[in-house]
């Protein structure tokens, strides 16, 4: 059998990690990761994607973006292809408290929101410009159903 041959796999792989207290729905967050990848047309990839308290997200947007105190989401890109062909996108690391913060009335529609704009930073888009901003923020709605501030 050639590549040609073999059947895509059903879905991308979504591992989650959960180092935070709050409770997650994490079924509905793998979906949602999945239906994210598929929509983008990527089936043979795998996706981290790690809860983590406040301190945790700080000291990585520290360390790794060399700007102070929590944030939200960042996007780790690995971008590298292993075992048959899989391809490993990379990390998203989201805090949910912080996330709660940013929407005390519905923390639910901020991960989901959160979890569509670290997985499309992953896959290149980016809102440093009004057309690129445009373009990330309709497929962030499309994804997650969630209107950007």
């Amino acid at each position: 059998m050639n590549d040609d041959d073999k059947p895509p796999p059903e879905r991308p792989t979504v591992l989650i990690s959960d180092r935070q207290r709050s409770a997650l729905d994490e079924p509905a967050l793998i979906a949602l990761a999945s239906d994210t990848l598929e929509g983008e047309g990527l089936h043979d990839v795998e996706l981290s994607v790690s809860f983590v308290e406040e301190a945790e997200i700080e000291d990585l947007h520290v360390r790794y973006m060399d700007e102070p105190g929590p944030t939200d989401v960042l996007s780790f890109p690995q971008d590298d292809e292993y075992a048959e062909g899989v391809r490993l996108l990379g990390d998203v690391v989201i805090s949910p408290a912080v996330a709660a913060r940013n929407n005390p009335d519905d923390p639910a529609a901020e991960l989901r929101l959160l979890l569509v704009h670290g997985i499309l930073h992953l896959l290149g888009y980016d809102h440093e410009n009004d057309r690129e901003k445009a373009e990330m923020w309709e497929r962030q709605l499309r994804y997650s159903g969630v209107m950007a501030p």
